[in-house]
């Protein structure tokens, strides 16, 4: 199998920038990511670590002042990076939609449900209004909305935060498409409406047979439903590699540091949280070295000067940092 059939959509080295009046901000910086078809990948970090915009690249829906300054975004072998705005108008939806972190600022105040769930399908499918408005309740009946024919006459905030966030879902669904960017979907929610989200959310992947990005800083979310996950920072990808490898095997101080912040159902002793000292890198000026250097605790020298290079630990895992190529340079062993 070619590499183009074996993956639905490769970033490769992709760069955007926003400009602003004290300067160029470079939010992502040569992030690079496979996604196989039916497969979810798991984009985890802190807020500004440039999750989103990786996401808003790939469906160049930037703000003005941003733009993608290098890289590719090949789906299904095509570089959509340079595609113009009538083909991605057509991209999106069709091929891949988003869910975004807050529905009730996704969702048009002034417009009933019904209204903006069927101008998606009117839009991107060739059914008349009759068929759309079917489609529209199938959907709404598939994410678990009840009484959905009434619902489409009923305002945004005429709904519930996590029946929202079910109709955001139905409208990135509505013309089944081959990837789903799931935009931290449950940020707003309470526990018990984040389960079912996320349950829902993989109910449709098995039965609809999508790609999944489920973009996150929430590593209990990645460990429940991802099949590989990458870790960002200052807009890299500084760790990837599968749920396993990424839980039981972190290679990245910043990955072990995001891990010990977290509370362990499964430890047999009380364990002291660890949070990660210090703010996270500013992206307008940037450090020389690596962006982590003044937050980690196992800093060297040389991590203040160079950007460490890439360490692989298997196919699937490999890390940016240090601390991995001094332990080869010791005589010792990366997987252990």
């Amino acid at each position: 199998m070619s590499e183009e059939n074996k993956y639905i959509l490769q970033v490769k080295d992709l760069h955007t920038s926003f400009a602003t009046d004290a300067g160029e901000v470079r939010a992502v910086n040569g992030v690079s990511f496979n996604l196989e078809p039916g497969k979810t990948l798991g984009i985890v970090g802190e807020s500004g670590s440039g999750k989103s915009v990786t996401s808003y690249s790939i469906m160049q829906i930037l703000a003005e002042t941003g733009k993608i300054t290098g890289g590719e975004v090949l789906y299904r072998g095509e570089d959509i990076s340079k595609w113009n705005e009538k083909q991605m108008q057509k991209f999106r939806g069709e091929k891949c939609s988003i869910i975004f972190q807050d529905p009730m600022t996704s969702l048009n105040p002034v417009f009933t449900i019904g209204n903006q769930l069927m101008e998606a399908i009117l839009l991107h499918t060739d059914k008349d209004k009759k068929q759309a408005r079917e489609r529209a309740i199938e959907m709404l009946t598939l994410v678990g909305v009840n009484e959905p024919e009434s619902r489409l006459k009923q305002y945004p905030h005429e709904l519930s935060g996590g029946m929202r966030q079910r109709v955001m879902i139905a409208m990135a669904l509505v013309c089944e498409p081959d990837i789903l960017i799931a935009d931290e979907p449950t940020t707003a929610l309470d526990v018990t409406i984040q389960a079912q989200i996320l349950e829902l959310m993989m109910e449709l992947k098995d039965k609809l047979g999508m790609a999944i990005i489920m973009i996150t800083h929430d590593l209990g979310i990645v460990a429940s439903m991802c099949d590989r996950i990458a870790v960002m920072y200052a807009g890299r990808i500084v760790e990837t590699g599968t749920c396993d490898e990424i839980f039981y095997n972190p290679k990245h101080e910043y990955t072990k540091g995001l891990l010990e912040s977290i509370p362990r159902l499964d430890s047999t002793k009380h364990e002291k949280l660890i949070p990660i000292e210090g703010n996270p890198v500013d992206l307008l000026n940037p450090p020389e070295g690596c962006a982590f250097a003044h937050r980690c605790k196992n800093c060297m020298k040389i991590c203040l000067r160079e950007n460490p290079p890439k360490t692989d630990f298997s196919e699937t895992h490999y890390a940016h940092c240090f601390m991995n190529q001094k332990v080869c340079m010791e005589g010792g062993n990366t997987n252990e």
